[in-house]
């Protein structure tokens, strides 16, 4: 009898959680070793309905429970660590970690709450198990408790689908319409614009478009840019909030000989955003992100085979390799109030890139593209053989097997059926017959 796992996670929304979620959910079912049920959560403001647009998904249906009635064998959550909580009889964490150099002190004590802490990168497991944190009482500022980090944490990368994201065919079209796009060479940037102001927030989305104006303003031939992004949904008002940010920073610009930026706003199937990544028009990635996780839109972008640009920092060094792909340095900078929030605390650091470095590095990749292109191949090679998800399936495999204790099922008492007595007329029982003793009268 197997071992009952109950994840609870947003296995049907559009976000990198959700992702992350259904990949792990996939590799767990894979393992074929548990009962898996999915207890679906929501992530934030993120659109629901992510498996009835992608129906190679719809397997996962007949595992999703509303409730449990029953203390589970095993249990794990996909969320961030502060929303932790022991249910099980042992209990898995999995998280994306932090994008800064500091976390919240309530973020080490849900780590601590589970039996272990799965994270995406080396740089989230280095910072949760470097910061210590003192409790002070209200009244007399004495310290009354340190909080650092007791449980183990483990790193599992996220794992590329490389059946899904690959180069396609050469009788493969794209389904993607990007006929509005005039020009022949486009960067594309994915990720959601977060709060904060320009060139505070964590994507960096603001000053990636300065840089990018900057960069090829008066220039005879431009590239484009074409923005995949959104503002957590893919409402009209949030359309039009970024179409607002954008026309902002193009106003600082001085000059009306500027390039062109194009938005893409709206949810994609898996399928679709491979042939975004492959589509002809679409020739390089760039991103200026101050920290991530794991960064899991350049994982899958990197299989494309296209030139990347990004910064030298955080959970997505774990897999891009300085020398096929363009990592720009810079320096650690306080996280700004206008982006700052309960997780991402005013205290930590992120990376502010060299931004001269990035508009040469643009240059240099739409002027001189064939070297940047060949680098790229080689970046692809290494994500699909080192970070698809069959990898990352087996490594989860390994690490439960050694980890999880053997979880003893209760089993059933059967017992043998039993002959009923006196009512068949094809048998007669006879019972004995009991001679008494004769009583004695007492007077």
């Amino acid at each position: 009898m197997k071992n009952t796992f109950v994840i609870s996670c947003p296995i049907d929304c559009y976000s990198g959680y959700s992702a992350r979620s259904r990949d792990l959910v996939k590799a767990i079912i894979a393992l074929d070793k548990y009962d898996v049920k999915i207890l679906p959560q929501r992530w934030g403001s993120t659109p629901w309905g992510f498996i009835e647009d992608n129906p190679e998904w719809s397997f996962l249906t007949k595992h999703i429970v509303h409730n449990i009635t029953e203390k589970p064998d095993i249990w794990a959550q996909v969320t961030i660590p502060n929303e932790f909580q022991p249910i099980g009889k042992y209990n898995i964490g999995f998280t994306a970690g932090i994008e800064s150099t500091v976390c919240a002190p309530d973020w080490i004590e849900g780590l601590n709450r589970m039996d272990v802490t799965f994270v995406s990168s080396k740089h989230s497991k280095d910072v949760f198990e470097q910061v210590n944190f003192e409790k002070k009482d209200q009244n007399t500022k004495q310290t009354i408790a340190k909080i650092s980090l007791q449980k183990p944490v483990e790193v599992l990368f996220e794992g590329v689908d490389i059946e899904t994201y690959r180069p396609l065919k050469d009788n493969e079209k794209p389904s993607i319409n990007l006929s509005d796009i005039k020009e022949s060479f486009a960067f594309l940037h994915c990720g959601m614009w977060l709060p904060g102001d320009i060139g505070e927030d964590r994507k960096n989305i603001g000053m990636m478009l300065k840089v990018f104006y900057e960069t090829f303003k008066n220039k005879a031939k431009k590239p484009a840019l074409l923005l995949k992004v959104s503002q957590g949904t893919s409402s009209y008002m949030g359309r039009d909030a970024i179409l607002k940010k954008i026309e902002t920073i193009k106003k600082t610009v001085k000059s009306k000989n500027i390039p062109n930026v194009y938005l893409l706003n709206g949810d994609l199937t898996d399928k679709e955003m491979n042939e975004l990544y492959n589509h002809p028009k679409v020739k390089a990635m760039v991103s200026l992100t101050k920290g991530e996780g794991f960064g899991r839109p350049l994982l899958e972008f990197t299989t494309s085979q296209k030139p990347l640009l990004t910064t030298n920092w955080s959970g997505h060094t774990d897999f891009l390799n300085p020398e096929f792909t363009s990592l720009i340095g810079g320096e650690l900078t306080p996280i700004h109030p206008s982006a700052a929030n309960k997780w991402l605390i005013k205290e930590g650091q992120w990376m502010t890139v060299d931004y001269p470095q990035v508009g040469a590095h643009m240059r240099d990749i739409f002027e001189k593209y064939k070297p940047y292109k060949d680098r790229a191949k080689r970046q692809a090679y290494k994500s699909r053989t080192e970070f698809s998800w069959e990898a990352m399936k087996d490594h989860l495999g390994e690490r439960l097997e050694a980890l999880v204790p053997k979880i003893a099922k209760t089993v059933g008492l059967q017992l043998p059926k039993l002959k009923k007595v006196g009512d068949s007329k094809d048998s007669k029982v006879e019972l004995p017959k009991l001679k008494l003793p004769k009583l004695k009268k007492i007077e």
